[in-house]
This record gives structure tokens, C-alpha cells and sequence, in this order.
């Protein structure tokens, strides 16, 4: 497959990080072509996807879009897939793994259409190489992308495979721990860029702290991955990725400029976040310590403070958080002056008993609960 074929590439995210996403994306040098709730579009070359799947921190998926077509019927799905040569894009006996959104009257259940659409690349394979591909759900090789709304379908490459919200490092996750990705936007939408100290209580398994780092050290997120759907694909300029990846690896910084402290009153919770730390390779760059936030320390600013209490929806009972959230306030006036704090919660009846004034409100979701990234200043 040509490397330098360009199309159009949805970068898919969670409801609520888009604007952050597409921050990132602009950085990097991509233009936007349109947004949406749990994405984005830009356009650029399959070869550059490497770079997006490299880079990116809020992101989900990088797809490649294959084709776009008028789509009636299962029938019609199969026929024009079929006259994709399928057969310059996927090796002989590679894996692959179909996935679809579907949202058309016609069909019920979107396993059909999947079954549709793998039949005509498996077919087309076995035709024009004599070998029948492997094909299952586990996304671990090549993975397909079909959408297929009212008489529309769009067929993409998926080049990320497994979504890149998983980092590989939280091996220990805890009870509704917050995802890599929204933990990334969070820490965008509070300006933290390493250049203060960052204090984290509540750390719980320790993502919001360890991205942290990785933001601090200047580390891509895909330097901490080895495996990507692009890599399966035919043609593949596996040189150029190292080559990437080791050019990546020299921008790095050696340590924080300041301060990263993460603390829990749960001594499991610590041992979980140090051992996430651990895995991810930022371990000494963290002052872990079991506490209650109240005693956390907080060295002399500048610097972001960030509590991701309990919000009583999934854990935690509500006569109880009260007086936390009551607490987190006065922890604020009384030992965080000079710092920006923040709170993420998904209840904002409880954010009312901080006692302080949130000076912005930015909304995000956590899975399906709508939650808010409160801001204040401490003074």
C-alpha cells in the first residue's frame, strides 16, 4: 500500500476531550477539516499516521479512510468491499479484526454487517493470494473500521489497533479509575506543562500523576507501546518508525523541572500507583506517600493542585463526601495559597460545598458520567 496515499483520518476520543485533541493535532502540524462530539477529522498521508499514533495523548484511534460509499443493503456492503484490493493492504496470513457502528433501519444487528464486510475482504484474499486470512475480535494485528450510517459507509484502516488510551503500564487499576486519555485532557485543560509542581491527593492507582510525568519528561505516550496496526500493514516502512521513534526518544527530558506528588490515604491505592509508576518507567520521578490529603505537602509554588474525589455515583457515600468536599475547600484556603487548584467530580451538587467560587467549569465524561473540571484560584 502506497505510503504517501492521502485521505482523509478520524481521530477518535472521549465525549468532552475534542477540543483538547484538536489542540494537540494542530500542534503537530495537521489541519482540521471538522469536528465532532467524540472526535475529529484532518488529512494527511497513511505513512503520517505514524506520527499521530506516536504523539497523541487524548486520543483513541487513528483511521485511515479506505472508502466512502453509497450503501443500501448487506448485499451492496459486500459487493463494493469486495473491489477493494485488499490484497495491497494485508499481508498473506495476517489476523484481522473487523469493528462496526451501525445505524441503518436494515439492519439489526451491527455483527451482521460485520460479518458482511470480513466476508468480502477474506474472499477477495483468497482469490487473489490462495491464502484465507485469520480473522477473530481480538484487535492485536490489522483492524478494519466500518461505519455505516442510513445509505453511507465508510471503511477505514484502524492504524492505532488496540486504542491508545491504553498505555500499557496500569497493570493495577483499582475500582472506576480515570482513563489514560481523560487523565491527559484534564492535565491539558489545567495548562500543566511541567514548568510547576503538580500535587495530586487522591491519587487513587496514580494515571493523573503518571501522565504527568510523561508531559513533564516531554515523553511521547507511543514511545511506551511496541505494537500498532499500521505495523501489519503491507508495505510497512518499519525502518522509518524506529527511525521516528529513536529521534522521539533523544527530545526527551532527563527529570521533571518540579515537583510530581501523588498521595492516598489507601495504602493499596500507593502500592497500585507506585507499581503502575513502576511499569511505566517514572517511579523516581513521583513522591508517592500514603495520606490523607489534608496532610499532603505542598512545597512552595507555583504550581496545580488536582483532587479527583469520590463523587457518589459508582463509590462513595453522599452524607459522607459532604464534609470531604467541605474539607477539600478549606485544605485549599488553608495550605494551597498561591497554587491553581482543581477538582474533577461528577457531582456538582457536591462541588457547591467547597466553600470557594469555581472560576471555570470544563465539562468532560467519565464512561457516561457527565462531570466538570472545576478550577479556582487560591488566594
Amino acid at each position: 500500500m502506497d505510503l504517501n496515499l492521502k485521505s482523509r483520518i478520524l481521530v477518535t476520543c472521549s465525549r468532552g476531550v475534542t477540543p483538547f485533541l484538536e489542540k494537540e493535532i494542530k500542534l503537530l502540524g495537521f489541519d482540521i477539516v471538522s469536528t465532532h462530539e467524540t472526535g475529529l477529522v484532518t488529512e494527511a498521508r497513511l505513512i503520517d499516521t505514524y506520527k499521530l499514533n506516536l504523539e497523541l495523548r487524548t486520543a483513541f484511534n487513528v483511521l485511515f479512510l479506505l472508502e466512502e460509499f453509497k450503501c443500501s443493503s448487506p448485499e451492496d456492503l459486500y459487493r463494493k468491499a469486495s473491489l477493494i484490493e485488499w490484497e495491497k493492504i494485508i499481508p498473506q496470513n495476517e489476523y484481522i479484526s473487523v469493528v462496526s457502528q451501525v445505524s441503518n433501519p436494515r439492519i439489526k444487528n451491527s455483527m451482521f454487517a460485520n460479518q458482511k464486510l470480513k466476508d468480502a475482504i477474506v474472499d477477495r484474499m483468497t482469490k487473489k493470494t490462495g491464502n484465507r486470512p485469520n480473522s477473530g475480535p481480538e484487535r492485536r494485528n490489522i483492524v478494519i473500521n466500518l461505519y455505516w450510517k442510513n445509505d453511507t459507509a465508510w471503511i477505514y484502516i484502524n492504524t492505532s489497533g488496540v486504542k491508545l488510551a491504553d498505555r500499557g503500564y496500569r497493570k493495577i487499576p483499582l475500582t472506576a479509575p480515570m482513563q489514560e486519555t481523560l487523565a491527559a485532557a484534564v492535565l491539558s485543560s489545567a495548562g500543566y506543562d511541567g514548568s510547576g509542581h503538580l500535587v495530586n491527593p487522591m491519587c487513587g492507582s496514580g494515571t493523573i500523576a503518571i501522565e504527568a510525568a510523561l508531559i513533564a519528561l516531554n515523553k511521547a505516550p507511543g514511545l511506551l507501546r511496541s505494537n500498532y496496526g499500521f505495523l501489519h500493514l503491507k508495505n510497512c516502512d518499519k525502518e522509518y518508525w524506529q527511525k521516528m521513534r529513536k529521534e522521539r526518544l533523544a527530545l526527551c527530558n532527563k527529570k521533571p523541572a518540579k515537583k510530581i506528588i501523588a498521595t492516598d490515604i489507601d495504602k493499596t491505592a500507593i502500592e497500585a500507583a507506585v507499581k503502575n509508576a513502576t511499569t511505566c518507567g517514572v517511579d523516581h520521578l513521583i513522591e508517592f506517600k500514603v495520606s490523607d490529603f489534608r496532610e499532603t505537602t505542598i512545597p512552595e509554588g507555583p504550581g496545580k493542585i488536582i483532587l479527583n474525589p469520590e463523587y457518589g455515583e459508582r463509590m462513595g457515600d453522599i452524607d459522607r463526601l459532604v464534609h470531604t468536599y467541605k474539607e477539600i475547600g478549606d485544605f485549599f484556603k488553608k495550605k494551597c495559597v498561591g497554587y491553581e487548584g482543581y477538582i474533577f467530580t461528577g457531582n456538582l451538587e457536591l462541588s457547591k460545598k467547597v466553600g470557594l467560587a469555581a472560576k471555570k467549569r470544563v465539562p468532560f465524561f467519565s464512561g457516561d458520567i457527565d462531570c466538570r473540571l472545576l478550577e479556582y484560584d487560591i488566594y
